[in-house]
Formats: C-alpha cells, sequence, structure tokens
C-alpha cells in the first residue's frame, strides 16, 4: 500500500515470482511462493530483523561477520526502549523520563548520573571538570555514553537519554557510533504547585534558577535546539504539555509504545467486524478503491456461488430455497475458494460478514488466510436503528435511497419507494442481539483488533482505518 505522505509501498511477497533454478528447461515458470511463507515473515519481523542486523554490520564493521552477527541475535533486543528526552530548563522532562524509566524497566542516562559513576576513569575525568567549569566537554561526554550503553543491563533492558545531546555536535557524535535512538521527544511542561499548604511553606528556591540564570539557559538551550532537531526528522515527537503533568506522561508513553512504520513488504489481510448498519460494506469499499484490494462480502459471495451454478453454489441452494443459515463449513470451503485466487494472494483482501462467532473465527484462523489488520466498528443502538430502518428502493430504478441522509428527489418516487423486511426494526434488533451476543469473544479472539468509533463521517472512519492499516500494530507493554 502507499500511504498519502509517499511511504514505500506495503504490497506483499506473496505475489513475487520466484525464478526456478538454472535447468535444461529454460522455458519453465514461474513458481508463486506459498501464502504461509510471507506470513511467517511478517509474524515474527524477518525483514526487520535482518534489517537491524544489517544495521549494526555496517556500523560496527567487525572482522568476523558471522560471529557478530550470532552474538546480535542471542541479545535479542531490538525492540529494547532507545529514547531521547529533551526540553527546555526546568520544563520537567527529568520527571517524565523516570516515570517511563519506572514503567518501561529501563535505565535512566543523566549528565549527573554518568559522572558519578564508580569504577570509570572518565567519569573520573569527567567530574573533573563537571566541578570546576560545569560543562563537560562534548568528546568526554559521547565517551562516558558510549561506555555506559556497553553495559549489559542497557544491552537488555533499553536506555533513556534524559537531556542528551546537548549540541548538535554531540548529537553527530552519538549518531556516527552507532548510537541511534528510536524515539525523541521534547516538550515544556508548567510546574505542578503542591495542593499541601504544608508542603508549599517548607519549599526552598534551588540554587542557579534565578531570573538572569534561567534566561541565559534558556537562550542556550534555543540556540542549540533548532540545529538538533533536523537529526531526528522521523522520529521526532513534540508534545505540547501544558497541562497536567500525568497527561503528559500519557502522551509520552504512548507515542514510545508505538512501532515506526517498516519497509517490510505487507499485504493487506483486513477483516471489518461490526453490526448490521455499522459501514462496514462503505469502508470496504472505499480501501478497495484507494488501494485495489479485493472487496469480498461473505454473504454476496454465497450468492455469486449460487448464479454461478458452481459445485459450491449447488450445495448452498437449498440453503437458501429454504431460507436457512448455510452451514460454516460450506462458507469456509467457499470462502477458501476465493481467497485462494490470485488476485487476493497478490492484491490483499478485505472480508466482512464473516466471522460472525468464535468458531467460525477458529475456523478461519485455521486456514492459510489469517487477518493480519482486525478492526469493530462501533456504533450505538439509535445510530444503527436509524441508519437501517430509513433505506429505501425504487423498485422502478433500482436506486437506494434513505429517508434522512438521502431523500427521494420528488414525492412521485418517495410514494413507490419499498423498505427490506430485513431493515425493519424488529429484524435488526435481532441481529443487532445475535452480534453482541458473540462480540466480546471475537474481540478477545482478535486481541490486536483496533477498535473504532463508527459513528461519525464515514471518511473520518476511513482514515483512521486507513492509519490502523499502514502503520505496524502498537507493542503492548506490561
Amino acid at each position: 500500500m502507499t500511504s498519502r505522505s509517499g511511504a514505500p509501498s506495503d504490497r506483499g511477497l506473496q505475489g513475487m515470482a520466484v525464478p526456478r533454478g538454472r535447468s535444461m528447461d529454460a522455458t519453465g515458470a514461474s513458481r508463486r511462493i506459498p501464502p504461509e511463507m510471507p506470513r511467517y515473515g511478517e509474524v515474527n519481523h524477518v525483514f526487520e530483523m535482518m534489517q537491524n542486523m544489517l544495521e549494526q554490520l555496517l556500523i560496527h564493521r567487525p572482522e568476523e561477520p558471522i560471529p557478530f552477527m550470532i552474538d546480535h541475535l542471542q541479545q535479542n533486543n531490538d525492540n529494547v526502549p532507545k529514547i531521547v528526552v529533551l526540553g527546555p530548563p526546568a520544563a520537567g522532562k527529568t520527571t517524565i523520563a523516570m516515570w517511563l524509566c519506572k514503567h518501561l524497566n529501563s535505565n535512566l542516562l543523566t549528565k549527573e548520573n554518568l559522572i558519578a559513576r564508580e569504577f570509570s576513569s572518565l567519569a573520573a575525568g569527567a567530574g573533573g571538570h563537571y566541578q570546576k567549569t560545569k560543562p563537560v566537554p562534548s568528546a568526554l561526554l559521547v565517551k562516558l555514553i558510549q561506555e555506559r550503553l556497553r553495559e549489559q543491563d542497557c544491552v537488555k533492558r533499553g536506555w533513556i537519554l534524559d537531556g542528551i545531546p546537548e549540541t548538535r555536535e554531540q548529537a553527530v557524535t552519538i549518531q556516527t557510533l552507532g548510537v541511534i535512538p528510536r524515539h525523541v521527544e521534547i516538550y515544556h511542561t508548567t510546574f505542578d504547585w503542591p495542593p499541601e499548604s504544608d508542603i508549599q511553606n517548607r519549599l526552598m528556591v534551588p540554587t542557579g534558577i534565578s531570573e538572569l540564570e534561567t534566561a541565559q539557559k534558556l537562550l542556550e538551550y534555543h540556540r542549540n535546539i533548532v540545529r538538533i532537531l533536523p537529526l531526528y526528522p522521523k522520529i521526532l515527537k513534540v508534545i505540547s504539555a501544558d497541562q497536567p503533568c500525568v497527561d503528559v506522561f500519557y502522551q509520552a508513553l504512548t507515542y514510545v509504545q508505538t512501532n515506526h512504520r517498516s519497509n517490510a513488504p505487507f499485504t493487506p489481510r483486513v477483516l471489518l467486524c461490526g453490526p448490521v448498519g455499522s459501514g462496514k460494506s462503505l469502508q470496504a469499499a472505499l480501501l478497495a478503491q484507494k488501494y485495489s484490494l479485493v472487496n469480498v462480502c461473505c454473504g454476496q459471495l454465497l450468492k455469486e456461488a449460487v448464479a454461478d451454478k458452481s459445485s459450491y453454489g449447488e450445495g448452498i441452494q437449498p440453503f437458501f430455497e429454504k431460507e436457512m443459515a448455510v452451514p460454516d463449513n460450506v462458507v469456509i470451503s467457499t470462502l477458501c475458494q476465493r481467497l485462494n485466487q490470485l488476485d487476493c494472494i497478490q492484491k490483499g483482501w478485505v472480508l466482512h460478514g464473516f466471522p460472525r462467532d468464535l468458531d467460525q473465527a477458529r475456523m478461519l484462523n485455521r486456514t492459510d488466510h489469517r487477518p493480519n489488520r482486525v478492526f469493530f466498528l462501533n456504533v450505538p443502538l439509535e445510530s444503527i436503528i436509524e441508519r437501517v430502518t430509513l433505506r429505501r428502493t425504487d423498485p422502478v430504478t433500482g436506486e437506494r435511497y434513505h429517508l434522512m441522509y438521502k431523500p427521494p428527489p420528488t414525492m412521485e418516487i418517495q410514494a413507490r419507494l419499498l423498505q427490506n423486511p430485513k431493515d425493519s426494526e424488529e429484524q435488526v434488533r435481532l441481529q443487532l442481539d445475535l452480534f453482541y451476543r458473540h462480540c466480546a469473544e471475537l474481540g478477545h479472539f482478535y486481541e490486536q483488533a483496533i477498535m473504532l468509533n463508527g459513528d461519525q463521517d464515514p471518511y473520518s472512519v476511513f482514515e483512521y482505518v486507513e492509519s490502523g492499516i499502514i502503520n505496524p500494530l502498537p507493542r503492548k507493554v506490561p
């Protein structure tokens, strides 16, 4: 898929052809990759694993690449926190960094605790500078960071740099050494005045925060920060923190738990769940139109099988004639036959109308067609009743109308409009009751499903669906 921002194409591996090995038969046809292979790559993040390993090889350039790669894989630390928190003096960035560190079980690195480290000759040298002139030379500070990051706790649990880098020179040197953060946050917050009067009375003004000293620090900060930010164009998050400190923290936490968009090949297999009238069909049509996904409506698929008089249709027709539910095994066979076709394999698909309960979800999961994005469209009962019961059809032209959102243009047309018996309020309530009876189980089964408010403009809903497909699923941190 291609996002509006021009991100790399997410078209998948399934449609790629692998040439046969050299043989006597030069006219041999290409061999299509089985669908389970790219699914394995997506689930286990093979592309990102190889990309990270290649980056580390190029950064460190070891004399023995194979042992280096084995050691890198054994560390299994590609997803540990690597965060930089920046902000002006007295912005509260250390508080946020400490909270992040505790929540993520990571290591907080500040200039002060780097200098205070025991059994480090570099720290002892930096301490001498710090006591005399305060500023620590950039080269020495970067060496301290490099030394600290080599220790096992940082390797295993990641790190959070608080207020570092201070200058562009430090930022460039750190990057050159291969210390690449995944998330950079910059913000300004207000001081949380304590509510208790006895605490207010014993507050003391720390040294170094007079108006003149603060103005000088702010001037130096703003002079440096404008040259640092361009170094982090795709991983920078600016948080406006003129709000309670807890709200700032949760915005910061949400950002660092978000995975950045991957360049890995990706074929969308989208499942839309929701009650009747929630807008599944419209969202599926919008996705199919913009991204050339195959729109697979399960109910329509069964009707087409009957109309085509296929072998599957012959098994379905008796149930249609008796107005009975088609057995799950017949539905899943018909569905898999469609999803196995080349257009679904190459382009991806968006499925709606199935599964409707936990048993059907498990049946789908046992096939080679597991969805990699699942959305639940939540709409209040009143809105669904309004959306569905006011739908009408013109029996002469076949045109569909809605008495509120798309009323007929003339009284003559309105007089001949008909309502589908399935759109009556009684039938709608029965369908809603059936959906919500199984909704919770489906939600638990699809743990990474994205819940959306479907009671808004359909194009706003589409933007959320689109974002959920293009961007990686959030990583859940306990």
